[in-house]
C-alpha cells in the first residue's frame, strides 16, 4: 500500500535534493556544450565544403541513429580499452553532450535556412564582414526561430539525464534507486522522482515562454487598425 508519510518525507530528503542539483547541473552543462558543438556542426553542414559537410553529416547520422543509452555504455566502458579513462561524471557529460549536439545542430541548421537569403545579401551590400553578418544579422533572426525547439530540447534533456543512472551517475534517478534498494519503497520514491522532474520541466516551461516573448518582440503581427465608423447618410 502507498505510504503517504514516506512519500512526504522523501520530498524533503537531502540525499534526493542533492540528486536534483546534479540533474540541473548536468542539464545546463550539456546544453551549453551541445549548443557550442551543434552550432559548429550546423555551420559545417551549411558551408558547402565537402571536407566539412561529409564528417558533420556522418556525425549527425551516427549520434541520431543510435540510442543514447548505448552511447553512454560505449563511452564509459569502451574508452578505457583505448587507454582513455574517464570517471562517471565526465563520461556521462561527454555522451550526453555529443548526443545533444547532433540534435541541436539540425535545429540550428533549420534556423539558418529559415532566414531569408536577402538578409545576408543586404548585409553584404552594406559592407559588413562575414563575422558581422553572422553576429549582427543572422544570429538574432536565427535565435527567434530556434528558441521554441531549443526549449523543447532542454525539456527532454532534463529527463534524458536519468539514463546516466545506468553508469551509476549520482543524479536524481540513481539516488532514488539506491534508496529503493535499502528501503523497498519503490512506488513512493518513483512518485517523488516523477514529481521533481515535473516541477523542473514546469519551471523551465515558464522560462521558455518568457524567452519566446522576448525574442518574438518586434516580430509580432501589428494589430489591424480599426475602421472608422461611417456616419449614416442624412435623408
Amino acid at each position: 500500500m502507498f505510504d503517504v508519510n514516506a512519500f512526504l518525507s522523501y520530498l524533503t530528503n537531502a540525499y534526493l535534493l542533492e540528486g536534483v542539483l546534479v540533474t540541473i547541473g548536468m542539464t545546463i552543462a550539456t546544453m551549453v556544450i551541445g549548443l557550442i558543438l551543434g552550432t559548429g556542426i550546423a555551420l559545417a553542414r551549411l558551408s558547402g565544403l565537402v571536407f566539412l559537410t561529409a564528417p558533420a553529416s556522418f556525425y549527425v547520422w551516427i549520434f541520431r541513429g543510435t540510442p543514447l543509452l548505448v552511447q553512454l555504455v560505449l563511452i564509459y566502458t569502451g574508452l578505457p580499452q583505448l587507454g582513455i579513462r574517464l570517471g562517471v561524471l565526465p563520461s556521462a557529460l561527454l555522451a550526453l553532450s555529443l548526443n545533444e549536439a547532433a540534435y541541436l545542430s539540425e535545429t540550428i541548421r533549420g534556423g539558418f535556412q529559415g532566414v531569408p537569403k536577402g538578409q545576408a545579401e543586404a548585409a553584404k551590400a552594406l559592407g559588413l564582414s562575414a563575422w558581422q553578418r553572422l553576429w549582427l544579422v543572422m544570429i538574432p533572426q536565427v535565435a527567434r526561430l530556434v528558441i521554441p525547439p531549443l526549449g523543447n530540447s532542454l525539456n527532454g534533456l532534463l529527463k534524458a539525464t536519468s539514463l546516466a543512472s545506468i553508469i551509476s551517475l549520482e543524479e536524481l534517478m540513481r539516488r532514488s534507486q539506491v534508496l529503493m534498494q535499502t528501503r523497498f519503497e519503490v512506488l513512493e520514491l518513483y512518485s517523488v522522482a516523477a514529481l521533481y522532474y515535473l516541477a523542473l520541466t514546469t519551471l523551465w516551461n515558464l522560462v521558455q515562454v518568457r524567452l519566446e516573448e522576448h525574442y518574438g518582440r518586434g516580430y509580432a503581427e501589428t494589430p489591424k487598425a480599426k475602421r472608422p465608423l461611417v456616419a449614416q447618410a442624412q435623408p
